[in-house]
């Protein structure tokens, strides 16, 4: 199977998360791996956004999350919950979008580029949660809500809703 990914640069967002949802769809059809799944939406949207780092730091410990599946430069190899962007993410279970990472207290900088962060949790079927997804930019200003709905919606094939 010879996949491609999609330049989504140019797409209104609503529309380019519509085209990668389907895209993730249909190259997932079938798989029900979680780290498959994992390295395969980190290369979708990495290279159809051209974000700076795009990946999954995964719940290993009750309190420690661990590098996943990822795209671009080296990342933390764990993360605390509670400790930066993702630890925290993943300690109060909610997203989080920060417009300038040098102003949010506590900021993890595993690589010194990055600019703005979105982080969103990614929760299992029987809503346990499995995983962080994290998307950095080297870009001031780069997410917002519409990343945020789009993101949710693509990490929820882990919770089993295809829809």
């Amino acid at each position: 199977m010879a996949e491609t990914t999609i330049d989504l640069t140019g797409f209104p967002r609503v529309e380019a998360y519509a085209e990668l949802r389907g895209q993730t769809e249909a190259v997932l059809e079938g798989i029900r791996d979680e780290v498959t799944a994992m390295a395969t939406m980190s290369a979708l949207i990495h290279h159809g956004f051209g974000h700076l780092w795009t990946g999954f730091y995964r719940v290993v410990e009750p309190r420690l999350l661990r590098v996943g599946p990822y795209q671009g430069s080296l990342g933390c190899l764990e993360i605390s919950f509670g400790r930066g962007v993702c630890g925290t993410a993943a300690a109060e279970r909610r997203a989080i979008i920060v417009p300038d990472v040098e102003k949010f207290p506590g900021h993890i900088a595993c690589d010194s580029r990055s600019r703005s962060e979105i982080v969103v949790p990614v929760n299992g079927p029987r809503g346990e949660l499995l995983a962080v997804l994290d998307v950095d930019s080297a870009e001031l200003g780069s997410f917002d809500q519409e990343d945020q709905h789009g993101l949710e919606r693509l990490v929820s094939w882990f919770a089993g809703a295809r829809q």
